[in-house]
């Protein structure tokens, strides 16, 4: 394909290019947008304003207590076990603020699924919500002496929403709700002693360049089992420049006020709502609980929201809520798709009711995330995944590396200055992503037209995308082949109408008692709920090639001709 034909469709205003910003780091970017618009508020949770100027104050205070830990040395992996709560972004700009890296872990893992990625990232100290300090108990008993944490800090849910309410809602949470399962930790800090201790310290700067890591976000990536990307501060520095340089125009100047239901430790979520917001002057309302859709709309209705980012599951699920049919869209400006595709129904049903397009865009963890994305400006849901973003060049290749031309079906390929500095401890499977002249192979199916838009047609590997997340099929067969009486497993994704795609296993079994909730237990020991199966089925053999090695693709083929 010749040049870069996407250009002639950019929106007028946005440039080619877009510069470095200027910030040497995450930190120094905090500094920054906390000066600017101290008076404004950052972010909203459970009925508390927490302002530029005090987020700025209550990292410095995390950040000075990271410091003071023995044996803590810059670049040291702090990780963040949270949901969307004020902890989060206190924590996480902290981390930088005190030349360390962050790594996200969900807070629904189960114990085995912690244990994996701190031994991989080698976290030596993990803030964890007091609901979930049970799985970091478990999970360093399951590490031993291997485990690398050196401090555990605890957090209750209300612990930044003021002494008197806070108190309130821990107190019920634990003792009346029952909501916080009994931990030991020894040796375990809570997070307002540790605020304490870092108000009375000097946070000491430390030099920090765009090209140092700033973030481990786990992924499966194109292949196998799930994996650090490095993501350096210039990654993220840079995809807030190119998505601000794309948006720009749709934005109000007063800052936007951004409904943040999507968790933050998702990189979606992160960059789109968590990291652009601020560079605006924007507000991220926190939603920690986003399967509650009432909760969810009871918030939406005492604020003024201008924008909303979500999957297609969450815009559906609104969708089917009688209160939110109610609400007053008339503010809604931008409606921000990503992390699955959204389907046409939905996104039409969606601008029916609320009067505003979904624009859908298009990345990975690998890309910071955003590689694509579709013009503000649109009237319409298009079906496509948008146009390269600026400074940002799609490739459309076959299997033999060669650029396809236009119309024709390719891997989707990225270069530019959000790309990872790659994978952690990984330096094969990096190599094996990469291409020689620099771009990210990222194992999806594309098709690029001559106006530059892109449409994804099917993923090249096996991974299966419930809700937006990724599910790695060898991660599911490798827990259920471990329970006796389990022959040959295969796991593959079928349709979902409610979360794009389902978990479906076949299994052949050698014990002929083993039940189907047999196995369903053993998977919610074992497995983060969105990648238990929601189907079973016993089979005598499963489809093989010439080797012997299971089909899934063929298995895949059979279930949609069924659906």
């Amino acid at each position: 394909m010749d040049g870069r034909p996407w250009l002639k469709s950019y929106p007028p205003g946005v440039p080619a290019e877009v510069p470095a910003d200027g910030f040497p780091s995450l930190g120094s970017f905090l500094e920054h947008v906390c000066r600017e618009f101290a008076g404004r508020t950052a972010y909203i949770s459970l009925g508390r304003h927490l302002s530029y100027a005090e987020l700025a104050e209550e990292s410095r205070r995390f950040g000075a207590f990271l410091q003071s830990l023995p044996g803590l040395d810059p670049g040291a992996r702090v990780a963040l076990m949270l949901p969307n709560v004020l902890q989060y972004p206190v924590c996480l700009f902290g981390v930088w603020r005190a030349g360390y890296v962050a790594v996200n872990c969900n807070p629904l893992y189960t114990p085995r699924e912690l244990a994996a990625q701190l031994a991989d990232s080698g976290a030596t100290v993990i803030v964890v919500l007091e609901n979930f300090a049970h799985v970091v108990e478990q999970a360093v008993a399951l590490l031993g002496t291997s485990s690398p944490l050196r401090q555990v800090v605890v957090t209750g849910l209300g612990d930044l929403l003021g002494p008197l309410k806070g108190s309130l809602v821990n107190f019920t949470l634990k003792h009346l709700k029952r909501k916080v399962p009994s931990w030991h930790l020894p040796g375990a800090l809570t997070l307002r002693p540790a605020l304490a201790r870092g108000k009375q310290s000097v946070l000491v700067p430390v030099p920090v360049e765009r090209h140092d890591m700033a973030l481990l976000q786990y992924t499966g990536g194109t292949t196998g089992r799930a994996k650090g990307a490095m993501l350096s501060h210039g990654n993220l520095l840079s995809n807030l420049s190119q998505a601000l340089a794309w948006c720009a125009g749709g934005m109000g100047p007063e800052g936007e006020f951004i409904v943040t239901a999507l968790p933050l430790f998702h990189i979606f979520s992160l960059t789109a709502n968590c990291l652009l917001m601020l560079r605006v002057g924007g507000t991220n309302l926190l939603i920690a609980n986003p399967r509650d859709i009432p909760g969810l709309v009871r918030e939406l209705a005492h604020h003024p929201w201008t924008a909303i980012s979500g999957v297609n599951t969450l815009f559906n699920a609104l969708l089917h809520d009688e209160g939110f049919r109610r609400l007053d869209f008339r503010r809604l400006s931008l409606s921000l798709g990503g992390g699955m595709a959204v389907q046409r129904s939905v996104a039409q049903r969606w601008q029916a009711l609320t009067g505003c397009h979904i624009v859908e865009a298009y990345g990975l963890t690998e890309t910071s995330p955003a590689a694509t994305a579709n013009p503000l400006g649109l009237s319409a849901f298009n079906g496509t995944i948008g146009l390269p973003l600026p400074s940002t060049s799609i490739s459309i290749r076959d299997d033999d590396g060669r650029e396809v031309g236009a119309d024709n079906i390719g891997e989707i390929c990225v270069r530019g200055p959000q790309v990872m500095l790659g994978y952690y401890r990984r330096p094969a499977e990096t190599v094996e992503v990469m291409t020689a002249d620099g771009y990210l192979r990222t194992g999806d199916i594309g098709i690029m037209d001559a106006q530059g838009f892109i449409r994804l047609v099917d993923r090249k590997k096996d991974t299966i995308l419930v809700s937006g997340f990724n599910v790695y099929p060898n991660e599911v067969e490798e827990v259920i082949s471990a329970l006796p009486g389990v022959r040959e497993v295969a796991a593959i994704g079928v349709p979902d109408e409610h979360s794009g795609e389902a978990v479906k296993v076949f299994i052949v079994r050698d014990d002929p008692v083993l039940s189907v909730d047999t196995i369903r237990k053993h998977c919610r020991e074992n497995l983060t709920g969105y990648k238990l199966p929601r189907t079973v089925e016993f089979r005598g053999e499963l489809p093989k090639n010439a080797v012997g090695k299971i089909l899934r693709r063929a298995l895949r083929d059979e279930a949609r001709q069924q659906a």
